[in-house]
């Protein structure tokens, strides 16, 4: 089951990341399954899940795509436009990758 984690904050200098998602996708429950696998190696790893049904452009945007993880760039005056994502499939070793490599 999804978690609706509002925190600020993270891994690699604190940048946001966010996880969307909808209510009953299954591998948007593996995403954040890997997420928190990843959290339990790095406790200051935190996200947003955000259920795009909730938002037609966000719809638009990654209906077919989620899981999609985004990672907000510092100073974007727009979250969700300005960033780095990581789309499905993915597995602990990306995601890892991912979170050292996709900073500012």
């Amino acid at each position: 089951m999804l978690n609706s984690i509002v925190q600020m904050g993270g891994m690699m200098n604190e940048v946001p990341l966010i996880l969307y998602s909808t209510v009953g996708c299954h591998l948007c429950e593996e995403a954040e399954a890997l997420l928190r696998a990843q959290q339990a190696l790095s406790e200051d790893l935190c996200w947003e899940v955000v259920d795009i049904a909730n938002d037609d452009i966000l719809f638009d945007r990654y209906g077919w795509l989620i899981p999609v993880l985004h990672k907000v760039e510092r100073g974007a005056a727009d979250v969700g436009t300005e960033g780095k994502e990581l789309r499905w499939p993915f597995n602990a070793q990306t995601l890892r990758a991912f979170l050292v490599t996709s900073g500012p």
